[in-house]
């Protein structure tokens, strides 16, 4: 690392295109950036950011002002996103998967002033755009309204903007099909956190990233921000294919990668898995969802390089670390917190509990999100405050901590769905659900599936005398909602069991389905 390099680490605070000025001024010929048959150094994809960033600041947009982009990963996706930062601007950055009206919902909320899309994605929200005032980009065309055209002339620089460190980095929208998604604010200072080329990992400039999670995730962006700060090479895909994944892979001689668990499953069952050659790869990561102990076995036997668990939240707070490689009698855990990190477990009451016991698990660490973007009292629910003061997330998980510091993840508090790396509120397609004139109850609750982790199962009990099959209410619902929102299955109850106080056992839903599928 040259001794730029390192004093700028040392200061204590900077950006992420602080990191990328250097890398284009010490190594400008080097790969930063690859998707298909595209490419830029990073002289070129420094030059892009500069000339988007001055187009923004000529079109009239001011600091903290919002950018949003909707679609696969590519280039223009990269080069809005570091551009909007360059000039100080915030990103919102929106799952295509969502419904139009809830895109339409979060540029509302994030007040966006430029969208940047792809064809797909305005096709969707076409009927709906004149409900908001947003300039449009397209990305990956060509024309008058392209990122392309939008770029001010070759060589121009923006004008420079000083960075608070607590002013917003970006807006990450939770899933939700009913009204608007919490927007999760976090700042230039916890993306600071994540843009360490020192780090163990190693993150510097021999390292090659592959990368097939989106990147409107805070998942793809823990690993795509060290991987650009650290000089190294980001490696593109727009959407997973096992195989294809596989091939950049030896291609590239890829040698970091993260991916969620139902990825690594589709890998390791892919027939040809072991025919490849991935002896280049270093360290592997995961995180978003559960990850089982048999499938981090496997990965350990079959590909080479260390493997790394995360646990956490998008709004941050504390962050577990499992280096399976190190700990193999550990896989059943989520490992112990990360350097910087305070995790502690608290019972119903608020209370710390002390090792060994089991409660809800809050975390504390420079990771941390400024909170809901206009949703104070939202932002309030989630935090927790220790005897001495200091702020917590709360993670609404439970879980424990073993004899040697280890965490085991007990279960999950709330009731939210993981399907294939993706955070699915069952409350959000209850709530649609009982729209239906046919609905009287609902619940829905996540199962197994080998294909996406886990996916979503409706039980409805259905009004007197309504005639509307299974089939019928399951496409109804399947047509309002996001595509990852999916349900796979509704099942048509008499009643839905309950406890003494009336909560619906849940458990007893996904038990009873489990039977019935066995």
């Amino acid at each position: 690392m040259s001794q730029r390099l390192i004093d700028y680490v040392a200061q204590g605070f900077g950006t992420l295109c602080g990191f990328l000025d250097i890398h284009a001024d010490e190594q400008p010929e080097k790969t930063a950036l690859a998707h298909n048959d595209r490419s830029l150094t990073y002289a070129e994809l420094n030059d892009r950011v500069n000339r988007f960033a001055a187009a923004l600041q000529g079109d009239g947009l001011k600091p903290r002002d919002t950018v949003s982009i909707c679609g696969l990963n590519g280039i223009d996706y990269v080069i809005g996103f570091l551009g909007t930062l360059r000039a100080g601007m915030t990103v919102a950055p929106l799952a295509p998967s969502s419904t139009p009206e809830a895109l339409i919902g979060m540029l509302k909320d994030s007040a966006a002033k430029v969208l940047l899309v792809d064809q797909k994605s305005l096709d969707g929200m076409a009927p709906l755009l004149s409900e908001v005032d947003v300039r449009i980009l397209k990305m990956e065309e060509a024309g008058s309204d392209s990122v392309t055209s939008f770029l001010a002339p070759e060589g121009t620089r923006p004008t420079p903007v000083e960075i608070d460190p607590d002013q917003p980095f970006n807006i990450i929208y939770s899933s939700g099909t009913t009204g608007t998604p919490k927007g999760i604010v976090q700042s230039h200072k916890m993306r600071w956190s994540h843009t360490r080329p020192t780090d163990p990992p190693g993150f510097g400039p021999d390292a090659v990233s592959l990368l097939s999670t989106p990147l409107y995730s805070n998942t793809t962006l823990v690993a795509f921000i060290p991987t650009l700060s650290g000089g190294g090479t980001v490696v593109l895909m727009e959407k997973f294919n096992t195989e294809k994944y596989l091939q950049l892979a030896e291609k590239w001689r890829v040698t970091h990668t993260m991916l969620v668990p139902v990825q690594y499953q589709r890998l390791m069952d892919f027939d040809g898995f072991d025919d490849f050659d991935l002896s280049s790869f270093e360290m592997k990561f995961c995180t978003s969802a559960p990850f089982n102990a048999a499938l981090k076995r496997d990965i350990l036997k079959r590909w080479p390089g260390g493997l790394v668990e995360y646990y956490g939240m998008t709004e941050g707070g504390g962050s577990c670390g499992l280096e399976a490689h190190l700990y193999p009698d550990k896989l059943h855990t989520v490992g112990k917190p990360l350097p910087g990190h305070d995790i502690r477990i608290i019972d119903e009451d608020g209370k710390e509990l002390p090792a060994g016991e089991t409660g809800e698990i809050v975390g504390a660490s420079p990771a941390i999100m400024n909170g809901y973007h206009n949703k104070p009292d939202k932002t309030k629910e989630t935090e927790w405050y220790s005897p001495e003061g200091q702020r917590f997330i709360r993670t609404g998980d439970v879980g424990r901590y073993d004899e040697d510091g280890f965490i085991t993840l007990m279960d999950r508090k709330k009731d939210m769905i993981i399907s294939g790396g993706f955070n699915i509120y069952p409350s959000d397609i209850e709530h649609l659900l009982r729209a239906h004139e046919a609905v009287a109850d609902v619940a829905v609750v996540g199962v197994s599936s080998r294909q996406w982790g886990e996916t979503p199962v409706a039980f409805v009990v259905r009004k007197p005398g309504a005639k509307a099959t299974a089939d019928t209410i399951k496409s109804w619902a399947n047509d309002q909602l996001g595509k990852t929102q999916r349900l796979a299955d509704l099942v048509l109850s008499d009643e839905l069991p309950r406890s003494a106080i009336g909560k619906v056992l849940k458990r007893d839903l996904r038990d009873q389905y489990g039977e019935a599928q066995a």
